[in-house]
């Protein structure tokens, strides 16, 4: 009697853009439009909105695709962007000279966009034997703790005086 098991498949891949120079607001109003729907939706309705935060967004949206492909070997029709989040970064402070010699500090605010594409031709659990889980589970220990380093000479290879 082999007993099946159910193992959970890795389906969603992401593309994370860090400190983009524009209010979370502003790219809210446009995350808001593109969550839920399909990859090729998604690039029309991108590339054809008026707003400034949209390439930022497109550009994640496309490496979020790539991702996908690399990673799970999955095609562009079958992805649907399941999470699209917008949070708050880190304010960029400059300062800005008035009158009499005073200043004014001006706040840059940034965001960070999270773009989470799902794959929905593949199936979210796989049935795996129950035996064969037990044996995938055992990690093999190597015994030799050092891994072998490749050579790098930093002054024929590119390093750092070759760049002018």
């Amino acid at each position: 009697m082999l007993k099946k098991k159910l193992k959970k498949i890795k389906t969603e891949v992401y593309a994370l853009g860090q400190h983009i120079s524009m209010s979370a607001h502003k790219a809210r109003r446009v995350v808001d439009q593109i969550r839920g729907r399909s990859y090729e939706e998604t690039l029309m309705i991108l590339e054809l909105m008026p707003y400034r935060a949209c390439y930022p967004i497109l550009k994640l949206v496309y490496s979020a695709a790539a991702n996908a492909n690399y990673n799970m070997d999955s095609n562009e029709s079958n992805l649907v962007i399941s999470k699209a989040q917008v949070s708050e970064g880190t304010a960029t402070k400059k300062l800005k000279p008035r009158a009499r010699g005073r200043s004014f500090t001006i706040k840059r605010p940034t965001c960070h966009i999270t773009i989470v594409v799902k794959d929905i031709s593949l199936d979210e659990y796989l049935e795996v034997d129950f035996l064969d889980s037990l044996r995938c589970s055992k990690k093999l220990k190597s015994k030799n703790k050092y891994t072998p380093m490749p050579y790098h000479d930093m002054y024929t290879n590119g390093g750092v005086w070759d760049k002018k």
